[in-house]
């Protein structure tokens, strides 16, 4: 019986009457004509990017005081030729942890962040903009169910919000207001912005509020900087926060330093001089300490030393030092007063541990299971909620309590995955070049035949901190599984100055940028031809932002090794860059530890442009036109240099609209494409550039349904 059988005759018996017979089959027969265009195809081998358009995802975790529920929110693509243009919806589910019933709270064509209960633990608070809303607001929605309702509103909107210990009082953040006159300047026609110069400072807010009645009226703290990362105290009127001198990025990733503050008046109580990045501020249960994510000192790449420091002041302790050498923490949450819970990435590999503000510290879930990127906890820290993936599923819900005494999948928020069969994935080590230990994750041919080779792709990550897991990793920009299901070998390599490795391997690339943290790449290629697996006359290479320096690198330094290149949002003057970024001082200190101006032969000599001359690798480059990290005349200029010194093709793409990466849906489906495309045809195909236009099944498949609708 197939599946529009199954559903009339359930209709049948709930219709009694012809008519309503006839309307309720009609609207079935529209809504499984939709259905085709919206529920993936099932392929019985490898993924389709019409099916990586679909895939669903995990965000935001929040356990209820008592741990009784945990709120989560899932994010819902929108279908390309279906849905109007955008980034993902949001989904608010909720899960019982007493039973396991899972509900869908919020659904539909809506977004919202920032997913907490009130102190209490009566009402799911969250960030949107609903109805006639004209900026963010606070929205409270009651656990046994209703209608969400608005709470808080503030001109130009809300970014960010705290809860004091009994839920009577809130301090939040917002963007200072424009300035009337340039508003209505802009009106006429006087659009013109003064770099760097015109900020407008995220400011703190604090007013009484009552659940039913809402917030009360606000007053601004006055302080110096600009805010972010709010937390109330539990136990009185403190406020923990960062302050920056200025709104840029880079002061925001660098400068950023946390500061205790009289809720009421605003005056600065504790001054903590963290050296470097910050990540996760959170107060402990009693008040009395304040816990961080930080990197050791200014050149630390990456946040990831868990530290406690008294809240009145004092000495910054590291509770792992244990760590320095071997990983980082990524994310971690007060079980008591004098015990934290965090999850520490190792490598391709996650654990989870327990220390004490003392350091005494254990294990408690060892490393090999699911891949753990978040971690929320209930009041008592009997009730855990993770985020987590799998080289089988993207992220999805995980839970530890008391019946669940490891991370236990809650979620499944693409059921039709597994029906899709999926290649291997393997953890690879292999000695660089100098001796080092690289490792990396290799997924392999879905129909590999042991003594022959195949095609290779290298996806490199950016940053460079950031690293590979051995979890899911398919996405519109890597083409994972994709590849794989049609025999492309994919090889993902966590090179030198990548983080989860400890502090000596994220910096072991300081100086040496396109060093050899980018030989790395190669020496991993090498490791899997001499294994017998790889052709290596097709190997090609495709990245992000640093990722995509490295695709610009490997395409014209080492042309002859690579027989195609997809670059995004990628590096390729690093003269130019230092010049149109907005994050030259994390440059600077966590990267290149030179300026440009103090050895102009050394950037210029790392640039991508200074080798395009000798590129023999067809390369398809593209770039959100408002990027403001990697300015897209980055892309331009390597176009041009292979364009004017060379005969190799080369294409540049630029996405309107987009930044540093690609958001919205027709944007991501269209890259994924494109990349396969050039990727297929230069590895596996006849080796003709591609036409400028593309195919896109998902409007036949649109077509289909529009045509299904007029019969």
């Amino acid at each position: 019986m197939d599946r529009f059988t199954r559903l009339r005759e359930a209709v049948v018996g709930m219709c009694p009457t012809p008519l309503a017979l006839s309307v309720v089959v009609g609207v079935l027969v529209i809504s499984f004509l939709l259905a085709v265009a919206v529920v993936p195809r099932v392929d019985a081998a490898g993924l389709t990017p019409e099916q990586v358009v679909k895939l669903r995802a995990v965000g935001g975790v929040v356990v209820s005081p008592d741990g009784n529920h945990i709120a989560y929110t899932v994010y819902v693509p929108r279908t390309p030729f279906v849905d109007e243009d955008g980034s993902s919806w949001t989904q608010l589910h909720l899960l019982d942890t007493r039973d396991g019933s899972d509900r869908v709270f919020i659904t539909g064509k809506t977004r919202f962040s920032s997913v907490g209960f009130t102190p209490d633990g009566q009402y799911i608070a969250f960030l949107a903009r609903r109805g006639d809303d004209e900026n963010t607001s606070l929205y409270l929605i009651a656990l046994g169910g209703g209608e969400a309702y608005r709470v808080l509103s503030h001109d130009p909107g809300i970014a960010a919000y705290s809860f004091n210990g009994d839920g009577s009082r809130i301090a939040f953040l917002a963007k200072e207001k424009p300035d009337p006159r340039r508003e209505k300047l802009k009106k006429k026609g006087f659009k013109q912005k003064v770099y760097e110069e015109d900020w407008r400072y995220t400011r703190v807010f604090v007013a009484d509020f009552d659940p039913h009645d809402g917030a009360g009226e606000a007053t601004m703290l006055e302080l110096e900087g600009n805010a972010s990362d709010l937390r109330y105290s539990p136990v009185d009127d403190r406020l923990a926060l960062t302050l920056a001198p200025t709104p840029s990025i880079d002061d925001h990733y660098m400068y950023r330093r946390v500061r205790v503050v009289d809720a009421r008046s605003g005056e600065i109580l504790t001054r903590v001089e963290n050296p470097g990045k910050i990540r996760s501020l959170c107060w402990s249960p009693d008040g009395k300490r304040l816990a961080m994510l930080l990197g050791e000192d200014i050149h630390d790449p990456s946040p990831g030393r868990l530290t406690v420091v008294d809240a009145a002041g004092g000495e910054l302790t590291d509770l792992l030092p244990q760590l320095f050498d071997t990983g980082d923490v990524a994310s971690f949450a007060w079980k008591s007063p004098t015990s934290i819970v965090y999850v520490a990435d190792h490598g391709v590999w996650t654990e989870v541990g327990e220390v004490t503000v003392k350091g005494k510290a254990k294990v408690l879930v060892k490393k090999g299971g699911p891949i753990l990127h978040y971690i929320a906890m209930s009041r008592d820290g009997r009730t855990m909620a993770f985020s987590g993936d799998t080289p089988e599923h993207p992220r999805e819900l995980f839970v530890m309590d008391r019946k669940h005494r490891r991370p236990t999948r809650m979620s499944h928020s693409n059921p039709w995955l597994e029906e899709v069969e999926l290649a291997p994935q393997e953890v690879v080590r292999f000695a660089a070049r100098d001796g080092m230990e690289i490792e990396g994750i290799l997924i392999h041919p879905l129909h590999e035949v042991k003594g022959q080779r195949y095609p290779l792709v290298l996806y490199v990550h950016g940053g460079p901190e950031a690293h590979h897991s051995n979890g899911w990793s398919t996405r519109y920009s890597n083409p994972g599984q994709i590849l794989a299901g049609r025999d492309i070998a994919v090889f993902m390599i966590n090179y030198r100055g990548s983080t989860g490795y400890g502090i000596p391997f994220s910096k072991a690339d300081h100086g040496d940028f396109a060093g050899a943290e980018f030989d790395d790449l190669v020496d991993g290629v090498d490791h899997l031809i001499e294994r017998g697996l790889v052709d290596a006359k097709k190997v090609g290479v495709t990245g992000g932002s640093y990722g995509g320096y490295a695709t610009g690198w490997l395409c014209t330094r080492y042309s002859d090794r690579f027989a195609a290149g997809v670059m995004f949002v990628g590096i390729s003057d690093n003269i130019s860059k230092f010049g149109t970024s907005d994050i030259p001082e994390e440059m600077f200190l966590v990267h290149q530890r030179t300026r440009t101006f103090d050895d102009w032969d050394l950037f210029l000599q790392r640039s991508p442009i200074y080798w395009a001359g000798q590129a023999r690798t067809p390369l398809l480059i593209l770039h959100g036109e408002d990027d403001p990290r990697v300015n897209v005349g980055q892309s331009r200029e390597l176009y041009r240099h292979i364009k004017i010194r060379t005969d190799t093709p080369v294409r540049l793409v630029l996405y309107p609209g987009e930044g540093h990466g690609n958001r919205r849906a027709a944007a991501r489906y269209d890259y994924n494409l494109r990349m396969l495309r050039w990727l297929e045809t230069y590895l596996n195909g006849d080796g003709v550039k591609p036409p400028i236009d593309l195919e896109y099944p998902l409007q036949e498949s649109s077509r289909e349904v529009e045509l299904g609708e007029e019969d």
